[in-house]
């Protein structure tokens, strides 16, 4: 049997959204490719390929936790000495209509 689906998002800043629906509040950071969502279920992590409708969700532990603040600290660092070869490597997946 169907049921009716209820769901609204707020941007507050680049990468950060409110999220409401009929069974709460969350709240989401991040963009496509990786976002945090912080709500009723917990801590989730969403790992997706943009444009592709394909992802994989599952719970943040310290361990996934740690995993990225140091590929964000890698990358952070990388962009700090090479910006476009940085800003190449993360958008090569890109069509170029994007």
């Amino acid at each position: 049997m169907g049921y009716f689906r209820f769901r609204k998002t707020f941007t507050i800043l680049p990468g950060v959204r409110i999220n409401l629906s009929k069974t709460g509040v969350s709240g989401s950071l991040g963009g496509n490719g990786a976002t945090l969502n912080v709500g009723k279920q917990g801590e989730q992590v969403t790992l997706g390929i943009p444009g592709t409708g394909l992802s994989y969700r599952t719970p943040l532990s310290i361990t996934l936790f740690m995993l990225l603040v140091a590929v964000a600290a890698i990358v952070g660092i990388a962009y700090l000495i090479s910006p476009t070869t940085v800003h190449a490597l993360l958008h090569w997946w890109q069509p170029r209509w994007f």
